[in-house]
């Protein structure tokens, strides 16, 4: 059978997004390939069409999700949004409650600390530039004084997104995000 040209490109990509979601609701050790792949509508062995290893997947999971983020703040700081903006937007009751569509580090980041080198080196890379990306939106201070603060305050972002997450009473994770939010402003606007 004679696919359209541009078919692998889309299955994969659907693959991807289906991870993605998966990986982000149950967590990467949770999810196994037979169950992205029945989720697709695929096979198996198609699998390996698209992807090496699970490993592969999650690199590229990983890659793709960052990415797409890392596009987000590169158009906020084209566009003039500040940086307050993405910090109350991310640490928002909308943003806590849609792990599977949300930010892949709140997500994934204490399992990607176990992965394999390769991984964890796409994983820095990405964060690197989103750091740097988030610190051009900061308009105090030298370039270190910057780095440093937009360090913290995407420290405090992930953090406070994971903790709000994991609480199982509501008012303490509402009380979580106000706070965090409010810390990290402060932080922005060099208070």
């Amino acid at each position: 059978m004679r696919y359209e040209k541009g078919h692998k490109d889309e299955t994969r990509r659907h693959i991807l997004d289906v991870a993605s979601a998966q990986f982000h609701e149950s967590g990467i050790a949770a999810v196994g390939l037979a169950g992205i792949m029945s989720e697709a509508g695929l096979t198996n062995g198609a699998f390996y069409t698209h992807f090496e290893s699970k490993e592969d997947l999650v690199r590229e999971v990983l890659l793709d999700a960052l990415s797409r983020r890392e596009e987000r703040h590169k158009d906020n700081l084209e566009n003039g949004v500040e940086l307050v903006t993405t910090i109350r937007e991310y640490l928002s009751p909308r943003h806590r409650d849609r792990a599977g569509t949300g930010c892949p580090t709140a997500a994934l980041v204490a399992e990607v600390a176990r992965h394999p080198k390769t991984t964890r080196d796409a994983f820095t890379g990405k964060i690197s530039d989103i750091i740097a990306l988030m610190a051009a939106q900061i308009r105090q201070g030298s370039s270190g004084e910057r780095r440093r603060k937009a360090i913290a305050i995407y420290a405090t972002m992930v953090g406070a997104l994971q903790l709000s997450r994991a609480v199982n009473d509501r008012q303490l994770s509402e009380e979580i995000l106000e706070d965090a939010v409010e810390a990290a402003v402060n932080l922005a606007r060099g208070r």
